[in-house]
């Protein structure tokens, strides 16, 4: 391992985007910025859709990485190597001159669901759960059909398709290529036949030459250009050796490696990601699994994630929508307002299913709901505990279907930030889940640094890596405090059920 110098990570979220300078010898951050200080703005044209200028995401990575290096002051030649994190199974088009031809698809866009079960009938479902191990439902092989068919015009000039770190990987090094791992999130990989998914390409009429290379997660996957070097205030050829999308790389920042080893993340959506040595799937394709960071061609790790959509997207709605006397609260008001209610939320029942089709509920787009509201009795404080005891019981309604695929979990580990900031939230999250909570000084941006230094070679092995990791509070369920959560639970998902 190499003692000195300092690694970039940059995490793109479709919030802001982070950057964090992480020393090597230590594995201490020393810097992290942000950009934009509020949030990015989404575009939804229609209902269900959910689209961003990948040219804001350029911008804000150059801000935020140009701020690391000002306050940090550490010279250019100095930073070793770039990894990059990003929000997963988006959509980027570019022509030849590499420029975005439309808006990125999102994540949480649902306007190709019809799209991807049309496909998961034409092809059959066991083919598709049996090589694919999902439903082609509305991940980003979808988007790139939904295209085809209702802007034929703008597909015929499309030169590559991209996921959005591919593309953030573009503006650095003007190279166009992808992992594995990436293809997988786009539902573009043949889990059986370990290639490129041609079948599903076929079915969809898809051009298979639209895909970048592929490389391997941790390498050396090109220099930054003279532009980009410019731009971020870098040196010219650092070396870009790491990509992944958000949630294998939130993982990986946790030292998720191995079977059995799982994470969570409670950011703009509420993510559970336990590792398995297994092909492994949901017969109704309401979780998803994906290559994770850690495969390798003789030692087989998938990740097997569920996600909540509406979670920091939900508390991000309230912040702006409940105001107190002539202000705005701060998300620090808001977790202690909620600690003023008991649990259960005297009655309230929160549904947080407002940002998009829910994988979990079968991509079925329900919206949210709060149910059990006595105008003569709750306030503000029950309404906040409701919306965070609510995603954590969605959280939980997702967890009980790893628990079916036969997935085992001792315990979870979760970065110290974005929803598990909030003691409500930790409390309700470790009673209702039922598992051993531990929380790390750690971020995805920091991850994808720690990953650049494997890739570049700084590192020589995971345990370098993570010799920084350092664990701030692990929590237990407290027996009493589980029963109080399951009977709300219950409550919660009999109201669920009546929902749909």
């Amino acid at each position: 391992m190499k003692s000195e110098g300092y690694l970039l990570g940059i995490d793109v979220g479709s919030s802001s985007v982070k950057a964090t300078l992480v020393e090597v010898g230590s594995g201490k951050t020393i810097i992290s910025s942000q950009s934009p200080s509020g949030e990015m703005p989404m575009l939804s044209k229609q209902s269900g859709w959910a689209e961003q200028d990948p040219e804001m995401w350029w911008e804000n990575v150059v801000k935020s990485t140009r701020s690391c290096i000002q306050k940090s002051e550490v010279p250019a030649s100095h930073i070793l190597a770039v990894g990059i994190s990003y929000q997963m199974h988006g959509l980027v088009a570019v022509g030849k001159d590499h420029r975005p031809l439309r808006p990125a698809i999102l994540w949480c866009d649902s306007r190709a669901v019809a799209t991807g079960e049309r496909a998961f009938k034409s092809l059959g479902e066991n083919f598709c759960l049996n090589h694919y191990l999902n439903s082609p439902g509305n991940f980003t092989a979808a988007k790139l059909c939904w295209v085809k068919e209702h802007e034929p015009a703008l597909y015929n000039q499309i030169h590559k398709v991209m996921l959005p770190g591919d593309y953030i990987a573009l503006k650095l090094t003007g190279e166009i290529v992808t992992t594995s791992t990436g293809l997988s999130e786009g539902i573009f990989w043949d889990f059986k036949e370990n290639k490129i998914a041609s079948d599903l390409l076929t079915n969809f009429e898809i051009n298979e030459n639209l895909l970048p290379k592929v490389v391997s997660v941790f390498s050396n996957q090109g220099g930054l250009s003279e532009n980009a070097a410019n731009q971020l205030g870098l040196k010219k050829d650092t070396l870009v050796a790491y990509r992944a999308g958000d949630q294998p790389n939130n993982a990986f920042s946790l030292n998720v490696l191995n079977p059995g080893e799982t994470a969570a993340t409670a950011g703009t959506s509420g993510v559970i990601y336990s590792v398995t040595d297994q092909n492994a799937f949901d017969i109704h394709s309401r979780v998803n699994t994906f290559i994770h960071v850690s495969n390798e061609k003789q030692r087989k790790r998938n990740g097997v994630l569920l996600c909540v959509n509406g979670t920091g997207i939900l508390n991000s709605w309230l912040k702006r929508n409940m105001k107190g006397v002539g202000i705005s609260y701060t998300y620090e008001q808001i977790n202690e307002l909620a600690r003023q209610a008991p649990v259960g939320s005297s009655g309230i029942t929160f549904l947080p299913f407002g940002n998009g089709a829910e994988r979990i509920l079968g991509n079925k787009s329900v919206q949210s709901a709060v149910h059990g509201l006595d105008f003569n009795h709750h306030h503000q404080s029950h309404i906040f505990r409701a919306a965070q005891e609510g995603i954590v019981f969605a959280m939980k309604y997702g967890f009980e279907i790893l628990q079916e695929m036969g997935l085992k979990t001792d315990i979870i580990k979760a970065g110290y930030a974005n929803m598990f900031l909030s003691p409500v939230f930790r409390e309700a999250f470790v009673n209702t889940i039922g598992i051993d909570l531990q929380l790390y000084d750690t971020n995805g941006a920091k991850g994808a640094a720690l990953g650049a230094g494997i890739g570049a070679g700084v590192y020589n092995s995971f345990k370098e890596a993570f010799v920084g990791l350092h664990l701030i509070e692990s929590k237990q369920p407290d027996p009493l405090l589980a029963e109080r959560y399951l009977h709300a639970y219950n409550r919660w998902k009999l109201v669920l059920k009546n929902h749909l």
